[in-house]
């Protein structure tokens, strides 16, 4: 990944520690909408929502500036499909530069020019799903020629050095034999790879669970597979705990200890909150969704990227964080 300045680390840094000690959140989500160009097999969104409801760029500062997150993501469905996309950057973002501010998509509304537009403006980085290392795909998002125009976008943005575009690979059970495939398919685009475990809570199918122990070993071997790649080189942006921890979360069919609504949290596009993406809440205040969420939360149901990041302790979170964006953060390896 990029190095971050030194500045802004500094930056991000006294801000966790102050929402920590604060207990309000480190990440938010903000899903602009809950249309999508996709209709992936395991997502409870997809489609257009033409009737939906959704809060200004306007109302968008004013949260941002009331939660203050060091970490932002403007997420969905799929953010590209706002035509007031970079009012709503603009808007987040703030003079100091913060917060780190990622744009999570499935690309297909994605272009070389929007995402050099979307740098000037203030983006960090771009999270792009790949769900298999060839045209399977468009079987898996249900978008026919998708993956030729991730094939053909994807190394013209990596090659203006920037070192920010992460693909994001959701671990399934039908995946689960092309994870390295995706690894290498990553590196070949110049890009960086993120890993993060499907979840049935959302969709409630079982199918791309991974549980039988024929898939567990699977699993286990390509994780240590993966920490053997990630020891020679920094395009896996995952910590060593989170890959151990998705193999973790599968063998033992849930991960306790979630912090949603606590250490991240989602804004709806119609500006009401819920702790995470995967139960479909609706708290008209995070005040509200604290008394009645996460003072009672023992779900555990989840391994996704950001709650997977934001299980260890803060202070361990920050030391990796100095250690892997800061000092080590350039060096992507070959």
């Amino acid at each position: 990944m990029k190095k971050l300045d030194v500045a802004l680390a500094a930056r991000m840094a006294a801000r966790g520690t102050a929402n920590y000690a604060k207990r309000t959140p480190l990440a938010v989500s903000f899903e602009l909408t809950h249309s999508c160009t996709c209709n992936c097999l395991h997502c409870d969104h997809g489609g257009l929502k033409p009737r939906e409801e959704q809060i200004t760029a306007e109302d968008y500062r004013k949260l941002e500036r009331k939660l203050k997150p060091i970490l932002l993501q403007l997420s969905g469905g799929e953010p590209l499909l706002r035509p007031d996309f970079f009012d709503i950057v603009d808007a987040v973002k703030e003079d100091s530069g913060m917060p780190y501010l990622i744009v999570v998509s499935n690309a297909s509304r994605l272009t070389e020019e929007i995402y050099l537009k979307a740098l000037d403006h203030g983006v960090n980085q771009f999270s792009i799903s790949l769900d298999f290392p060839d045209e399977r795909h468009d079987e898996f998002r249900k978008f026919k020629g998708l993956y030729n125009h991730l094939s053909d976008l994807i190394p013209k943005l990596t090659r203006h050095g920037h070192n920010n575009i992460v693909m994001n690979t959701a671990i399934t059970r039908w995946n689960l034999p092309y994870l390295e495939g995706c690894y290498e398919k990553a590196k070949e685009w110049g890009a960086n790879i993120s890993f993060s475990a499907y979840s049935a809570e959302r969709t409630k199918n079982q199918e791309y669970n991974i549980s039988a122990p024929e898939d567990l070993e699977l699993l286990r071997k390509s994780i240590d597979r993966l920490l053997e790649i990630k020891s020679s080189n920094g395009r896996i942006v995952n910590s060593d705990w989170t890959l151990t921890g998705t193999y973790e979360f599968f063998k033992n069919g849930g991960a306790p200890g979630c912090k949603a609504g606590e250490r991240y949290m989602v804004v709806n596009p119609d500006g009401t909150m819920r702790p995470c993406s995967m139960f479909d809440l609706k708290f008209k205040s995070r005040e509200e969704m604290v008394e009645q969420f996460v003072k009672g939360n023992t779900c555990g149901s989840c391994y996704v990227s950001i709650r997977a990041y934001l299980s260890e302790s803060y202070w361990k979170m920050l030391s990796d964080n100095v250690r892997e964006r800061v000092l080590k953060s350039g060096e992507t390896g070959c």
